[in-house]
């Protein structure tokens, strides 16, 4: 009889025709970095037939990526199983000791036995919290998501020691995806680099276990902010060259290529050369026009055209570019979307910076209060950095009332006491 079991989960995946679910399976062997794998119908048909034969490795983690389900659910049999019934059964977990978190640091773990004792799900299970996790960034206060988030990670990494196979490449894909969000929480959200950079070599080791150079890229770009913010010229461009070989294998996107010159113009800029980090930014709007048939990942949330204008507009400034710098902040701000509340801090912080420079106190203060009205609903450490950059470019006024209206908002009780105990 036909593979009911696999027309079964992708009707319920969504996924109508045959060619629906090609396409997808298509589209995530782009997003997850297997170069050169496309899936036809003909291939959909063969698996939905009566003798489905057994799929590669790239193809049974295309499956379960896309259908969430272990390939063994999928009526699938492996040739050296094929007098079994295809179930998924779970072994008796070894009575050994679980990891602390401490030691999580180290190593990640290799499988206990041959087999693994977690069944083919877990990967998928693991993956969507984790992009439950992604969407709640944007809305939740990073010192409440920073211990959840945490966890999951340390959970993800006793569960690799317990998984193998191919749903051990889609569990540390996932665990990658999250050790990288705990990177950039610890390191934008809550301003703690030094944890930030050990956090970001357990992604990378994560990213290596499920050998997604994409993901490895987006890890070691990231990296890159630590040295490039501390003014470490040499090693931001270490680690940008690195990034930029793991997305030369991946393939890459153009969203994801403009990105990394992004990145390194802003961490050109904090090493004061805005000549470099201006030419670099006009090459990404150059990549980002010019297109290109790789889509980005699903996990890509964090850069679109109107957050490379942003990037741009913080080099305007700090290059002493005011005009341009204003103007390119202003269209900024009218592009963001309302959800986008961390990232408006930031150019909100940096307009004001602007018209302190311009010797326009008033609306630089009148910036300021919007700035703070946001982080009063979005915590933003990166954009508090910002309002208070800002705010010292205004001490040639600081005893007008627009700024002892700023400075009675910064140091209230309770906005003091929120810094401090971030």
């Amino acid at each position: 009889m036909p593979n009911t079991a696999l027309k079964a989960a992708r009707q319920a995946a969504g996924y109508a025709s045959q060619q629906a679910l090609a396409d997808a399976l298509t589209r995530a062997a782009q997003q997850l970095g297997l170069r050169g794998v496309s899936v036809s119908v003909r291939q959909i048909r063969r698996w939905e037939s009566d003798t489905p034969p057994w799929p590669g490795e790239d193809y049974q983690r295309l499956l379960t990526h896309v259908l969430r389900q272990p390939i063994e659910d999928l009526g699938f049999r492996a040739p050296w199983n094929r007098s079994q019934p295809t179930t998924s059964t779970v072994a008796t977990p070894a009575a050994t000791p679980r990891t602390t978190s401490t030691a999580l640091r180290g190593a990640l773990p290799r499988p206990h036995g041959p087999q693994g004792n977690q069944p083919g799900t877990v990967g998928a299970d693991y993956a969507i919290v984790t992009e439950a996790h992604r969407r709640l960034y944007l809305s939740t206060a990073p010192a409440a998501l920073h211990p959840t988030v945490a966890a999951h990670a340390d959970l993800g990494t006793v569960l690799l020691g317990e998984t193998d196979g191919v749903a051990r490449k889609v569990l540390a894909s996932a665990l990658a995806e999250s050790l990288l969000l705990l990177g950039r929480i610890e390191f934008f959200d809550l301003r703690q680099p030094d944890a930030a950079d050990t956090t970001f070599v357990r992604a990378l080791q994560a990213a290596g276990e499920a050998d997604d150079n994409l993901l490895g890229a987006a890890i070691l770009a990231h990296s890159a902010f630590v040295p490039g913010w501390a003014g470490l010229l040499n090693g931001a461009r270490e680690r940008m060259h690195a990034a930029r070989t793991y997305a030369r294998r991946a393939p890459a996107s153009a969203d994801v290529l403009a990105w990394l010159d992004a990145v390194e113009a802003e961490c050109l800029t904090r090493c004061g050369d805005h000549r470099g980090a201006l030419a670099l930014l006009q090459h990404a709007e150059d990549v980002l026009a010019a297109g290109g048939d790789v889509l980005p990942p699903d996990w890509f949330t964090w850069f679109s055209a109107t957050r490379l204008h942003a990037f741009r507009g913080n080099t305007e400034l700090r290059a002493g570019l005011l005009p341009q710098a204003r103007t390119t902040l202003e269209q900024t701000l009218a592009e963001l979307p309302e959800t986008d509340g961390k990232q408006r801090v930031v150019v909100l912080g940096d307009l004001a910076s602007v018209e302190a420079a311009a010797r326009r106190p008033e609306q630089a203060c009148a910036l300021l209060e919007q700035a703070l009205d946001q982080l009063a609903v979005t915590w933003y450490a990166t954009g508090m950095e910002r309002v208070r950059e800002a705010r010292r470019a205004l001490t040639p006024w600081q005893d007008t009332a627009a700024v002892q209206r700023v400075d009675d908002r910064l140091y209230s009780w309770s906005a003091t006491l929120s810094s401090l105990q971030r």
